[in-house]
């Protein structure tokens, strides 16, 4: 038996993105256009399972890209919106807005490559970011037991699900993919025997992407 179902949607793409620049609490302007559709695409599919195991409660970051993502949900879904500052990604501190090449040579790698050392000035450690996080989305799951719950997601929000749910020792060295819409699904299992775990349904599922939208004629 299912009790406790969290899905990630990460958001769509964002203009920091395009750019390829560090897009911050600062400097974030959002999704794209292409981002929008794509967002779309996915809530249409989220909506359809929502008619049949409807959702009970949706929550996103506080960043501009993740509200954008998460007001999309919340007019398709018909759900309110809760804001929860413990989803947003990590702290940039003097990277943002920079471009990413600058700011990996200027570290050495990216925010992973030294899990213990800051990536800029004022920014957090991978490691840091993955505990802080890790322990508000413990405290998310314990709020929602035995619900189904939609969460408009970072792609850094998606590896702490997987790090905390895996109990993967901090600073291992593999990581996950995670694309622009793709939805990753975790369900808590009980069976009859009392016995309780989680399980990784999906990971980085974009096969909503691939639906064309109709067009209107005039």
């Amino acid at each position: 038996m299912i009790t406790t179902e969290l899905v990630f949607l990460r958001h769509g793409e964002a203009q920091c993105n395009v750019d390829g620049v560090v897009g911050g609490p600062a400097t974030c302007t959002g999704l794209t256009d292409a981002g929008y559709l794509q967002v779309e695409k996915a809530a249409a599919r989220l909506a359809a399972e929502h008619r049949d195991q409807p959702f009970t409660a949706l929550c996103a970051g506080p960043r501009l890209r993740l509200h954008q993502t998460g007001e999309i949900l919340s007019q398709t879904l018909r759900l309110p919106l809760r804001t929860e500052t413990g989803l947003d990604g990590p702290i940039h501190g003097a990277a943002d807005g920079r471009p990413w090449p600058e700011v990996k040579t200027a570290a050495s790698g990216g925010p992973h490559a030294h899990p213990d050392t800051p990536w800029s000035a004022g920014s957090d450690t991978w490691n840091g970011y993955l505990q802080r996080a890790g322990a508000f989305l413990h405290e998310l799951i314990e709020q929602y037991e035995g619900e189904r719950v939609l969460v408009a997601a970072h792609g850094e929000t998606v590896i702490v699900a997987h790090t905390l749910l895996l109990a993967i020792p901090l600073g291992m060295p593999a990581g996950f993919t995670v694309d622009h819409a793709s939805v990753t699904r975790w369900q808590h299992h009980h069976n009859r025997f009392g016995q309780r775990r989680w399980m990784l349904n999906c990971h980085n599922d974009t096969a909503h992407l691939a639906v064309s939208t109709p067009r209107t004629t005039s």
